[in-house]
């Protein structure tokens, strides 16, 4: 895998920012919109599991599982910014991350943070 497939995060310049601070420098908040989030819930097939397992046993990266989890955290945001977008902001402050395993079921990824509106100062 490729550095690009690891990683995550925004484009230049995109037109819904997301921060995990809770403040912009040049920017002042006009307005609070409230809570949103981006949720996703991965299973593993069986595969990556048969796998994940023999690699546990002779250590080293899990490298099906990481591109799967940052593919899932990528989607978690996307859904974020749709959100976030729709309600009319272009922000989102104190983004955070959560993950848990949902019931033996898969990974639970959520995506949450502050929507709200910036305008320059």
């Amino acid at each position: 895998m490729n550095i690009e497939e690891y990683g995550g995060g925004q484009q230049p310049e995109p037109d819904v920012l997301v921060v995990t601070t809770n403040d912009v420098p040049g920017h002042r908040v006009e307005k609070v919109i409230g809570e949103v989030f981006g949720l996703t819930v991965r299973s593993r097939h069986l595969g990556s599991q048969i796998g994940a397992g023999l690699k546990s046993m002779i250590g080293g990266e899990l490298k099906g599982l990481t591109k799967t989890l940052v593919q899932t955290r990528n989607q978690a945001m996307e859904r974020l910014v749709e959100q976030a977008r729709a309600r009319g902001a272009n922000a989102v402050l104190a983004f955070r991350f959560d993950v848990t395993e949902a019931a033996d079921a898969g990974t639970e990824v959520c995506a949450y943070g502050t929507a709200v509106v910036l305008v320059r100062e």
